[in-house]
């Protein structure tokens, strides 16, 4: 069987925010590196088949809390293996971080009560590039890009190819 792409419940960011994160992808290709071609988002919880109850508890919980402003805290890479990942990691408010942790606690195929609050800018890349990526990543990045917005929370299907907005 084909591995799929999980459901996500995640936060989409403003038009031109996701733009501006798209030209650091970009940058990042010119100098050679791997085209990233993820749309900008930050996951709360995922599994490959949403609980309806957590989709509803976030239909509930999330819009409320939105817009809210994620700080740039600084560069965290996932995995161990040959392929990694580079993300910004981000700083949540108070309330948004509750919520975004009650939620993956309620989704049986989660990891319990965490919440990682980041934005993929490397997906898969080779592990011995990493080093070198993550410095063309600052290279690359305005000093003045500082947050970026969670503008509103959606539920994505990626197998259906459809995102509920709550």
């Amino acid at each position: 069987m084909s591995q799929r792409s999980p459901e996500n419940i995640l936060l989409r960011l403003p038009k031109e925010e996701e733009e501006a994160v798209r030209a650091i992808y970009a940058a990042l290709a010119e100098r050679g590196f791997p085209q990233q071609h993820q749309r900008p988002h930050v996951s709360i919880t995922f599994a490959p088949t949403m609980d309806t109850r957590v989709v509803g508890e976030a239909a509930e919980l999330l819009p409320g809390l939105l817009p809210e402003a994620l700080r740039r805290a600084g560069v965290v890479i996932f995995g161990t293996k040959s392929k990694q990942t580079v993300t910004w990691l981000l700083e949540a408010p108070d309330e948004l971080e509750r919520a975004a942790r009650r939620l993956s606690a309620m989704n049986p195929d989660g990891r319990g009560e965490r919440w990682v609050p980041h934005l993929t800018m490397g997906l898969r890349l080779p592990k011995a590039i990493v080093p070198d990526y993550v410095a063309a990543l600052g290279e690359v990045t305005s000093p003045h890009f500082t947050e970026i917005t969670a503008e509103r929370a959606v539920f994505y299907q990626p197998r259906l190819g459809t995102e509920f907005a709550f």
